[in-house]
């Protein structure tokens, strides 16, 4: 995908681009032992699952900033970004290993346990960012998105580039911690209760809210499986609850695609409230949770408008809140 060179990516991401490798159990999981079940492979990252998202809704131009190894699994990445439609100013590096993540599913489809491998992100993302190129664009874009898998000096970088709203995505408990650093720079954070938890000790509702706040995350979209999703917009705190869903498939991506479909109703619709932003998340999200894999394979349709108009939105209550 080509951008204006006048006016830059419309959103370009900075962050994970890598191997998932799930693996679905058949029947009850039995812990220490093993189970049966079946391997599928496929080209995820949080940063990398948003951004298709948000392409498959219609937002364009969109880039990616990654980094990847000289090694197989970093040709199909690269093969998977191209396909997408997606502008790719990562780096390749011949003596590095592509990053990956390995999951373990059970038969609902909820999420066992998960491994990731992803040193690359660690050391040769952040030197990346240091190049003049990509420097200049990520000051010409219009909306930056960030993930967790950055360390916090690439985080840093990105932010003190950036000239647009920046977004982030928190990726797990003990990576959300890094985005503190650029909190005041973050236009709005998605995560999960248990990754508000480990930023507040609080894990439901208006106090986690409340505590995401004197954080400095002022704008937040905290999801919690099939539960209301919690969106925090600077003075006020919305429940947006999602219609029932019949059949899970796979849980990969869900959250991502919720991120990368709420970024670009805000960015096609700038005055658009959060909470209203959302309920089209959440319809791609539902929509990612009916595929295997991390992105829907459609966002066009009756479907996904059928599921954004069953959302509802109630506004939390100040007696929820306590001394808050």
């Amino acid at each position: 995908m080509k951008k204006d060179s006048a006016t830059g990516w419309m959103l370009l991401g900075i962050g994970g681009a890598h191997m998932d490798r799930i693996g679905h159990i058949y029947g009850s999981y039995h812990a220490g032992a093993s189970n049966p079940g079946r391997l599928t492979t496929t080209v995820g990252g949080g940063t990398l699952n948003a951004l298709r998202t948000a392409c498959l809704a219609g937002t364009g131009p969109v880039a990616l900033i990654s980094a990847r190894g000289g090694d197989h699994d970093g040709a199909i990445v690269a093969d998977t970004v191209e396909a997408a439609g997606l502008g790719d100013l990562s780096a390749v590096f011949l003596d590095r290993r592509t990053a990956s993540y390995t999951a373990i599913l059970d038969a609902s489809g909820e999420q066992i346990a998960g491994l990731a491998d992803m040193e690359i992100y660690e050391t040769a993302l952040p030197r990346q960012l240091r190049r003049k190129a990509l420097r200049e664009a990520i000051a010409s874009a219009n909306a930056i998105l960030v993930d967790a898998n950055l360390p916090v000096a690439g985080l840093e970088a990105a932010a003190g580039h950036a000239t647009g709203p920046i977004f982030a995505i928190a990726i797990s408990p003990t990576k959300v911690l890094r985005l503190t650093a650029i909190a005041a720079r973050i236009d709005t954070i998605f995560m999960n209760r248990r990754e508000m938890k480990a930023l507040t000790s609080e894990d439901s509702d208006a106090p986690g809210l409340a505590g995401l706040a004197a954080l400095g995350f002022n704008r937040a979209v905290v999801t919690g499986g099939a539960g209301p999703v919690l969106v925090q917009d600077a003075g006020t705190r919305h429940e947006v609850s999602p219609p029932a869903l019949d059949a899970v498939v796979d849980v990969t991506g869900a959250g991502d695609a919720l991120a990368g479909a709420t970024i670009h109703s805000l960015l096609r619709d700038p005055g658009l409230a959060l909470c209203d932003a959302v309920r089209f998340g959440i319809a791609a999200a539902q929509m990612t949770l009916r595929t295997e894999g991390p992105v829907a394979e459609t966002l066009s349709g009756p479907e996904p408008e059928a599921i954004r108009a069953a959302c509802t939105i109630r506004e939390m209550q100040p007696s929820k809140e306590g001394a808050t």
